[in-house]
């Protein structure tokens, strides 16, 4: 299973290495140099050794002399995932119950309250609520902070810890309290719920078909399918325009990314991800039977769109099939290989194991995609409050294509040229949608398209 999401949990375990024996590869090859080459491995082996002797020795000197006992299992996981969490923001252990949990998301079918959630100096900060669901409903927006639940600090916790808090039966009530930027905090209950979000909402809007998705599990394809293909029935003329939000998407399964870019692409490459090796390079193309082929296509993104809408977002910019509109984008540029370890009955590792470049040849790691046209989606305002980007995660993985300087002078050029609504703009109101249909209907797109290219 191979994941391209934006935040992960910060499970509490870790796998310990495991060393095998290098042998000869001939009886006359034991030259000066190899011999000193083996000396080196040697030593590392046995430092390595050493440190989990140290390691041993702490622990046992907790179980017996610490002021209270100490639950074995959870004290080796909480200090085996540090070392994991010091990799980066989303590798991590997973316990074999959030092993099936992980495995019901991805199905598009769970239990819980809906939002992916990510810490922050040790507080858990919301990246999205998905649609529809308990926390969409109570009005958590991305951005804000849960400091408790149920009356009960989470302060300081893993982030596994108080997920867990979070979690529990359908349909019992639970309280967050909630801290908003600028705002006192409150307390807000919501209802677990079984998480069944729409991947696809669908609307027609005049001529042309707006089509939001939520996320990338395994409904993501089918389901845009048929709410293309409902919409372009039920309009019977052809389309004047789609536009396709991912605005607030936080990724999911990576052929998912590839499939969905499918729809729009007619062949080519869509992502290509490459490991640790330089030979380890892997590459995904569409296959040439689009199902929305020359239909004028805008694509919307902002901060909140990662990893898998990332994917889909840079195919469509790269191969100039589409405009992308709104703000740049989350900057998650790495793969996560879910392994189960004995079958999931241990659990499973996920693992940081690829970065993935667009067509192009561009990691997004850290940068993120930059729209063709920088659009906000609200007024302009000094206080207007920082959105969380990959680049702010405790131990992201530096861009290795890109000078970081450079890189962020160059976005602060770009974002400079923004068109912001009117200060007095509705708050109800869509202004990155309605910019973006007003492009499908007063002819500029092919002009924008060209000018992009």
């Amino acid at each position: 299973l191979i994941l391209c999401m934006c935040v992960t949990y910060n499970m509490n375990k870790i796998i310990l290495p495991v060393f095998g024996a290098i042998a000869a590869a001939s009886l006359f090859a034991f030259t000066t140099t190899e011999s000193s080459a083996r000396s080196v491995e040697d030593a590392t082996h046995s430092s390595t050794f050493e440190q989990l002797e140290l390691f041993a020795d702490v622990l046992a000197k907790v179980r017996s002399d610490y002021v209270v006992n100490v639950d074995d299992e959870a004290l080796i996981a909480d200090a085996l995932n540090g070392m994991l969490q010091s990799l980066d923001p989303h590798s991590s252990y997973i316990t074999p119950s959030e092993y099936r949990s992980v495995e019901e998301s991805m199905s598009g079918e769970y239990g819980g309250l809906g939002m992916e959630v990510t810490t922050e100096d040790s507080v858990v900060k919301v990246v999205a609520p998905f649609d529809d669901t308990p926390a969409y409903k109570a009005g958590i927006l991305a951005g804000d902070y849960i400091s408790a639940v149920d009356g009960e600090s989470i302060l300081g916790l893993s982030l596994s810890e108080a997920v867990k808090k979070m979690r529990g039966k359908v349909g019992e009530p639970v309280t967050l309290t909630i801290i908003t930027a600028g705002d006192d905090p409150r307390d807000v209950t919501l209802v677990r719920d079984n998480i069944k979000p729409d991947v696809v909402k669908s609307e027609l809007k005049e001529d042309i078909a707006y089509l939001r998705l939520t996320q990338f599990n395994e409904r993501s394809e089918a389901a845009l399918i048929k709410a293309l293909t409902d919409l372009q029935k039920t309009h019977k003329s052809p389309l004047k325009g789609i536009v396709m939000d991912l605005r607030n998407n936080p990724g999911g399964l990576l052929d998912q990314s590839v499939k969905v870019s499918n729809i729009f692409l007619n062949g080519g490459e869509v992502v290509s991800i490459r490991g640790r090796k330089a030979g380890d390079i892997q590459k995904y193309s569409a296959k040439p039977r689009q199902a929305a082929k020359g239909t004028p296509l805008i694509v919307l993104i902002n901060e909140g769109s990662a990893s898998a809408s990332e994917i889909v977002a840079g195919a469509v910019q790269d191969h100039g099939r589409g405009l992308v509109l709104g703000m740049t984008s989350f900057g998650k540029g790495s793969v996560q290989s879910v392994i189960p370890l004995q079958g999931g009955k241990e659990g499973a590792l996920r693992l940081t194991t690829q970065r993935y470049y667009t067509p192009s040849g561009r990691s997004i790691q850290g940068t993120g995609i930059e729209p063709d046209i920088f659009i906000a989606a609200q007024p302009e305002k000094e206080n207007l409050a920082k959105r969380l980007r990959e680049a702010d995660l405790p131990n992201s993985i530096e861009n290795e294509t890109a000078d970081s300087d450079e890189a962020e002078t160059e976005t602060e050029t770009n974002e400079s040229v923004i068109d912001y609504p009117p200060q007095d703009y509705d708050e109800d109101k869509d202004y990155q949608l309605e910019r973006a249909i007003a492009i499908l209907n007063d002819g500029s797109y092919a002009r924008l398209l060209a000018n992009a290219g």
